[in-house]
């Protein structure tokens, strides 16, 4: 059945973002392709309605291994009843050639999302999270051709602007779908004033998502929320679930961070959307096996 656009105006997506490259391992981190896929079922069963992947390899570290992403979307598609969208990551392995980084996008079936980030910083104190010009040009085309709905990455402020250069020139497609990602040492802090600012900045008609990384996770959830934003959660970005009155942390599963998204939703008057609802939402064409 089609939903009608004005019935989606209570439906917020939660985006799941399961693993991460930069997270140490532990945590209850998913780092094989078969561990990811589980959660990633789990995740949608709970009302993840797209799932954001990347890759570890044998020790851990982050990769752009496309045959890992094969796998693992392959994995994902094996449960015959789940619709999840499939969001995969352009970058999580240092020092990756801009090529290396755009193959799996490039060659694979089923990736219906793509991370652009949209510029470089020093994501401190580690390193330089490289994002070129050239690069981007490159990507961007590559969501045209591939019909892969970009989910355009912001750090900092200063990324709308290249995020407009690129849609002015052809190499985005419109209308633009961003994630906010706040709280990044070398980004902006993770705070509702500039949550509010970033959202006031994007054009009309766009979608957009956001997530405070660590501390800054349930103020940024509930901001978005007011704000009429989507929601992201995950071990990606946060591993602590809460403290307990002693002071001792309680450690997240990617399924306790949805839960509570879900619920907050819940609690806020909204419903969470499902994937199919979400697709429609973000002009994510409908899914077929």
């Amino acid at each position: 059945m089609v939903v009608k656009m004005s019935d989606l105006s209570r439906k917020v997506i939660v985006t799941a973002a399961l693993t991460g490259a930069v997270t140490p391992s532990g945590y209850n981190i998913p780092e094989t392709p078969e561990k990811i896929a589980e959660t990633a079922y789990a995740c949608w069963k709970l009302g993840a309605a797209i799932v954001h992947l990347h890759m570890r390899d044998e020790n851990g570290a982050g990769t752009m291994d496309k045959e890992r992403f094969r796998k693992t979307i392959g994995l994902i598609r094996a449960y015959k009843d789940c619709d999840v969208v499939i969001n995969c990551t352009s970058s999580g392995e240092a020092a990756a050639s801009d090529e290396r980084r755009m193959e799996h996008m490039k060659e694979l079936d089923g990736i219906e999302m793509g991370s652009y980030d949209a510029g470089t910083f020093n994501w401190m104190p580690s390193q330089v999270f490289m994002n070129s010009p050239q690069f981007l040009e490159q990507l961007g085309d590559v969501y045209i051709e591939r019909g892969i709905k970009p989910e355009i990455e912001i750090f900092d402020s200063g990324m709308l602007g290249i995020t407009n250069y690129f849609v002015k020139k052809g190499h985005l497609p419109t209308p633009c779908h961003y994630q906010f990602c706040l709280g990044v040492l070398g980004g902006m802090p993770a705070t509702v004033e500039n949550l509010l600012y970033l959202k006031d900045k994007i054009p009309g008609g766009s979608t957009w998502s956001a997530f405070g990384v660590g501390s800054g996770h349930l103020p940024i959830l509930y901001a978005t929320l007011a704000l009429g934003g989507h929601i992201r959660v995950g071990l990606e970005d946060n591993v602590v679930y809460g403290i307990e009155p002693d002071g001792k942390k309680v450690m997240a599963t990617n399924e306790m961070l949805v839960e509570r998204a879900v619920k907050a939703i819940e609690v806020y008057g909204k419903e969470p959307a499902t994937s199919a609802e979400a697709r429609e939402i973000l002009g994510i064409k409908p899914f077929v096996r």
